[in-house]
């Protein structure tokens, strides 16, 4: 672990920099991504913004200019190769840089890592982890805040905005906290406008994303207790209705507005394995759960990637999962 005084050190002493964010990223992947991004180009640093996906069309708005370029081996070994400081924001492991794990892990660069995220995997030093902060923007606010590197400005506050709000669940999840609300009237005053930005990332869908989500609610169950319930996503549908899999952002979201449901969970197929998002409320770490098989996450929002297996195979065994998990913790027995 470094502290803020030794980041905006390492910052100062290196001038090529590369940074990356975890798959299928989310608001705040990006705004964290375009923060640093303004961060080093107010010190005149060579910089550039290498994703293995492409941003999601709802957050496309936080790169008004393209600069986050999605990665091409081709296009970019050779500008990893000649960085000196890879930065890795949002997440803990390199496993989820997907296609640039292996040319991050063999460039033999200086890297830091930026993250809000519990179980780190500590693949370097430099790791900058306050899983405290309600999102990865908080953690970059805090270091602007506290090392003094620039002053804070309109186009880093704007996209820290979206950073946080999303993580946060508009405010509603359990980390947002006095503090978190201090920094946000702090970018109130520089202009920024709460309303624009949520309109940009939740009142702007495709067609295609609506008639998805109504075919996702025709698969929504409850189990026999009715404090688990799951939806399913198959490729099928993705096809159908002609839409990306990052547009099901959210979906899950739905499982816990049922009245009595403690675990929410989304099944969500891919062409190689499916992924299961799970949501929480009350004392049920369903980041435990997805850290059981592999994943990870938050206390109450987490997720696990299953490579070439079949989701039918997990529906049952994971329900039967969320409700031990909701019989212990809900009884005060951790033990699991």
């Amino acid at each position: 672990m470094i502290t803020f005084i030794e980041l905006a050190e390492l910052i100062k002493e290196n001038q090529k920099f590369v940074l990356t964010c975890h798959v299928n990223p989310d608001a705040d992947a990006i705004g964290s991504e375009m923060a640093f991004y303004y961060i080093l180009k107010s010190l005149n640093k060579e910089v550039k913004i290498i994703n293995h996906s492409a941003t999601p069309e709802n957050i496309l708005f936080l790169d008004k200019n393209n600069i986050i370029e999605q990665y091409y081996s081709d296009k970019h070994d050779e500008i990893i190769k000649n960085c000196e400081v890879i930065v890795l924001l949002d997440l803990n492991n390199i496993s989820r840089t997907k296609s640039l794990e292996t040319i991050i892990r063999n460039a033999n660069k200086t890297m830091i890592c930026i993250d809000h995220h519990e179980y780190p995997d500590n693949f370097t030093e430099n790791m900058v982890i306050d899983t405290n902060s309600s999102a990865t923007g908080e953690i970059l606010f805090n270091f602007i805040n506290e090392s003094k590197i620039i002053k804070l400005d309109y186009k880093i506050a704007y996209v820290l905005y979206a950073a946080i709000m999303t993580d946060t669940g508009s405010f509603r999840y359990e980390r947002t906290t006095a503090k978190t609300h201090r920094i946000i009237a702090d970018f109130l005053d520089l202009g920024v406008i709460p309303g624009e930005i949520h309109e940009q990332i939740y009142d702007n869908s495709g067609y295609g994303k609506l008639k998805l989500l109504g075919d996702v609610l025709t698969t929504l169950h409850l189990n026999e207790l009715k404090n688990v319930s799951y939806m399913v996503i198959t490729q099928d549908m993705i096809k159908q209705n002609n839409v990306d899999e990052s547009e099901v952002d959210g979906f899950v979201n739905y499982c816990l507005s049922i009245a009595g449901v403690l675990v929410g969970i989304l099944f969500f197929e891919l062409s190689d394995g499916f992924k299961v998002s799970l949501r929480s409320r009350g004392n049920v770490p369903v980041n435990i759960l997805a850290k059981k098989y592999g994943g990870g996450g938050h206390y109450h929002a987490s997720g696990i990637r299953f490579i070439n297996e079949k989701l039918e195979k997990y529906i049952s065994v994971l329900i039967k999962e969320a409700e031990e998990f909701i019989s212990k913790y809900q009884s005060g027995d951790k033990n699991v």
